[in-house]
């Protein structure tokens, strides 16, 4: 049994239910003025489809698993100071909290456990994005 298998599933939950991906930046722009400036000139169709793939990459990842280590590579790199998309690592704290306030509010198996599991994954893919900065 993987450390994250609930997480897991508590995603799949989430993305069954519709609104949850635009919820979750709905969320995310609103929480800092430096977030919604990154994200003016967005392609919202491609953005939610790279956010989907982008948090099962992140869960797979901190699940340990090296599967995905070169995916992870290539995101810590477009989210790196020399990348496409640089993010500041003080705004991570944001992404984590809105993704996790997202999930609360989609999973109705939503339990304080569970945030901590959610919480610990999505920590180890951004300390490993702020690595790369």
């Amino acid at each position: 049994m993987s450390k994250f298998q609930d997480v897991q599933g508590s995603y799949g939950r989430c993305l069954r239910r519709k609104g949850f991906i635009s919820r979750f930046y709905e969320l995310l722009l609103a929480r800092d003025q430096r977030i919604s400036t990154m994200f003016a000139q967005t392609n919202w169709t491609q953005q939610n489809k790279a956010l989907r793939r982008g948090i099962s990459i992140a869960l797979t990842f901190a699940d340990g698993s090296k599967i995905v280590d070169g995916s992870m590579k290539e995101m810590g790199h477009v989210h790196s100071r020399k990348g496409r998309a640089p993010v500041d690592p003080v705004l991570y704290r944001h992404w984590r909290e809105s993704l996790v306030e997202a999930v609360r509010e989609f999973d109705p198996r939503f339990n304080p456990e569970l945030e901590q599991q959610w919480s610990e994954a999505l920590r180890i893919t951004t300390d490993s994005f702020t690595e790369q900065y």
